[in-house]
């Protein structure tokens, strides 16, 4: 190979050098910009735990009296030592609830979403082969096929 083509052994770790550099920079510019990551499911339950005790804790003294705020700050110590080793025996546990808290909330916005389509366009939602029916006939006397009024606003009355 002529000395034109050949490459040192230094330069082929500068692309990666470089990428890394990039993606690293890039990374802190989003933390920046958005904050730290949430963490693991897990650790938001802890520091939600942590959060509704501190408020329950700083709740004013009058509203319980002396002694009740001992009775409340022993619950909140025996509900963390209740919480804590679930949290430590099943981790995973909480991830796969909040992926599926996630996707739940993702099918009910898309249900919403199809129903609010349907009620904006005003075609009433299908409940079987009458609905059908009644769909392709349509109803001359259903306000909804009317559309929205003159100007432009949908009569909600």
């Amino acid at each position: 190979m002529s000395d034109a083509t050949e490459r040192p052994a230094a330069d082929s770790d500068a692309w990666a050098t470089a990428c890394a550099e990039d993606l690293e920079a890039e990374k802190a510019r989003r933390r920046a910009t958005y904050g730290p990551r949430p963490g693991s499911a897990t650790e938001e339950l802890r520091k939600l735990v942590d959060a509704v005790a501190d408020k329950v804790s700083a709740l004013p003294g009058p509203l319980f009296g002396v002694a009740a705020q001992g009775a409340v700050q022993q619950f909140i110590n025996q509900a963390k030592a209740a919480v804590e080793p679930v949290i430590e025996r099943n981790p995973g546990v909480f991830d796969h609830l909040a992926a599926a808290g996630n996707e739940l909330l993702a099918a009910y916005r898309s249900a919403v979403e199809s129903q609010e389509a349907r009620w904006t366009q005003g075609t009433p939602p299908s409940t079987g082969a009458a609905a059908r029916e009644t769909e392709k006939a349509g109803d001359p006397t259903d306000p909804r096929d009317e559309g929205p009024g003159p100007d432009g606003r949908i009569d909600l009355d």
